[in-house]
């Protein structure tokens, strides 16, 4: 990507319009049935609290080239994989990043990263003092923990086999595994 191509970048609210795009970028990066119209809607709904949205979307010209999904405080389920004793935050201080995808041409370029601060500005006005994530640690080059370290996550605790069984509940065809996914998530928090 050049850097004439970086000025062309705009970031705004993710919106029902953008449904479409998202769903097949992230199908494309993090494996088929990894998003459908129900999972979105779902996600878009959780992301808005108190009228502000913590989601975001990235176009360059008019192709969307990013997202990042996050789940604003006390509208995420706080399941088996997560580890909230070791949080030092309240549930109800916390959001949750569920996804984070860069389209593989704008990789590198800092897409991911803007997102993800532009989404901690909106998850503060909802009331987070912390964001949560699964981070995937499968990723090629182990790069989404390596992001997500470098801004500023630590890890709270690994979960081997996170997404084992999401082929017979959701119909996800891991990128790595296939039906039967074995990739370990680790668990990590930003602090605000």
């Amino acid at each position: 990507m050049t850097e004439e191509n970086k000025s062309n970048i705009r970031f705004v609210p993710f919106t029902p319009e953008a449904f479409d795009a998202v769903i097949e970028l992230g199908n494309l990066v993090h494996g088929d049935n990894y998003l459908d119209n129900d999972k979105v809607q779902y996600l878009y709904n959780a992301s808005l609290k108190h009228g502000i949205n913590a989601s975001l979307v990235a176009y360059m010209d008019d192709d969307l080239v990013g997202f990042r999904l996050t789940q604003a405080p006390e509208q995420w389920d706080i399941d088996e994989w997560c580890s909230p004793e070791l949080w030092g935050f309240d549930k109800e201080q916390v959001c949750y990043f569920k996804c984070n995808t860069v389209h593989e041409r704008c990789r590198g370029t800092g897409i991911g990263s803007e997102l993800l601060k532009r989404s901690i500005e909106q998850a503060k006005k909802q009331g987070a003092k912390a964001g949560l994530a699964h981070i995937w640690l499968a990723s090629p080059g182990n790069s989404a923990y390596k992001y997500f370290k470098k801004c500023g996550g630590e890890l709270v605790k690994e979960h081997p086999n996170r997404w084992q069984g999401w082929y017979d509940s959701h119909g996800y065809i891991c990128p790595v595994c296939g039906e039967f996914c074995t990739c370990t998530a680790a668990e990590m928090m930003i602090k605000f």
